[in-house]
């Protein structure tokens, strides 16, 4: 089991930060890989970043090079620094946790972080 927990959602103008947290905990939680999503209002959730196992980033289209994530292993969290924050980016943001045993998987979702862009 893994339990995922997001925090640093907030408020900000167009143009500022907000930096995301993703704490993963349990029995599986150090393997885990973990992953950030968004649900913006009306439209389904989107992939929008995730580590792969050599450290790099991957990102989607719409926050390449103003989104970052990185990780602290020894905390099993990972992190999603957003800059240059624009009004498309209001979303609920999630962390997914993705753990294998054996040939399976398994994902957990924590609840969300609200991120609102407005004047």
């Amino acid at each position: 089991q893994v339990h995922v927990a997001e925090s640093g959602g907030g408020l900000v103008q167009p143009g500022g930060s907000l930096r995301l947290s993703c704490a993963a905990s349990g029995s599986r939680a150090r393997d885990a890989a973990l992953s950030w999503y968004r649900q913006p209002p009306g439209k389904q959730r989107e992939w929008l970043a995730s580590l792969s196992g050599s450290g790099k980033g991957d990102y989607a289209d719409p926050v390449k090079g103003r989104f970052t994530i990185s990780s602290d292993n020894a905390k099993n969290t990972v992190y999603l620094q957003m800059d240059s924050l624009k009004f498309e980016d209001t979303a609920v943001y999630y962390c997914k946790a993705t753990a294998s045993v054996g040939v399976r998987f398994y994902e957990y979702w924590g609840r969300g972080t609200q991120v609102t862009v407005s004047t």
